[in-house]
């Protein structure tokens, strides 16, 4: 068993973009640290994946004037892609119609930073356990514990992130989606400790991501998960701008179990 890649296609205003994470703000614009703004379209990206045979991929629409662009690429690769970023009980449905084969929540759940089982109950209900991922994207305290972080990761909420609240909310959803914000973007390796806390505490898939620098991060998460958790690459991926991993390996990867070097 080993980990897989899983792709990814991050909007804003449209286009589709890296950034780095926790930088993208609501009101301080001067803020956002970006490292590439594609000159091609989100429907691009779903063609490359759908000819590569990936799945499991997700389009994050990171704030308003996204919706098109998602439709574009769902249309392009239907049933494959997941989709999230402003979730919640009156589109979720219609995201699953247009051609999400997932629907990926995270804000929503935590009304005032506090999280809400009665709203996972009742986006369950709406889609099934099936269609649903909850995002628990996460920054780290000095404590060391992970706190989960909603609003393009500004807001922390009530939420740590621990085997009892994986096990709780695993009955609801059928995979996990998890951000580690403080690495995200970074390119400066993954939050390992992190990836072998939710191999140990998730009893459904999870996905990681935030800070692959190398093709060999996917055997390290390999290493560390016992293949229990993918992971997702993002800014370091050379069809993003990056110079450290190439797409076509990570492809390879998913074919053979193989690197670069072993091929």
């Amino acid at each position: 068993m080993r980990s897989q890649f899983r792709p990814c296609i991050d909007l804003h205003n449209g286009q589709v973009k890296q950034i780095v994470g926790g930088t993208l703000h609501d009101t301080d614009v001067k803020q956002l640290q970006t490292n590439f703004v594609s000159t091609q379209p989100a429907e691009h990206y779903a063609r490359m994946y759908k000819e590569s045979g990936l799945l499991g991929g997700h389009v994050i629409m990171l704030g308003p004037h996204n919706d098109t662009s998602a439709m574009s690429a769902l249309s392009t690769y239907p049933d494959a892609l997941q989709v999230g970023g402003g979730i919640n009980l009156s589109n979720a449905q219609q995201w699953i119609d247009r051609g999400a084969s997932k629907v990926i929540v995270t804000s929503w759940l935590f009304p005032d930073g506090k999280f809400s089982m009665d709203r996972l109950d009742q986006m369950e209900k709406l889609v099934g356990r099936a269609n649903l991922v909850v995002d628990l994207s996460c920054r780290r305290t000095k404590t060391g514990n992970w706190i989960v972080a909603m609003n393009k990761w500004q807001t922390l909420t009530d939420m740590q992130v621990s085997k009892p609240v994986l096990e709780a909310l695993a009955k609801k959803c059928s995979e996990f989606l998890v951000h580690a914000a403080d690495v995200e973007g970074l390119c400066n390796g993954i939050d390992e400790d992190l990836v072998v806390a939710l191999a140990e505490w998730s009893p459904i898939p999870v996905t990681y991501a935030g800070g692959a620098s190398s093709i060999r991060d996917l055997q390290l998460v390999t290493k560390l998960s016992k293949g229990r958790v993918d992971l997702t690459i993002g800014s370091a991926l050379d069809i993003f701008g990056g110079t450290q991993i190439k797409y076509t390996d990570c492809v390879e990867w998913n074919r053979t179990g193989c690197l670069p070097t072993e091929l």
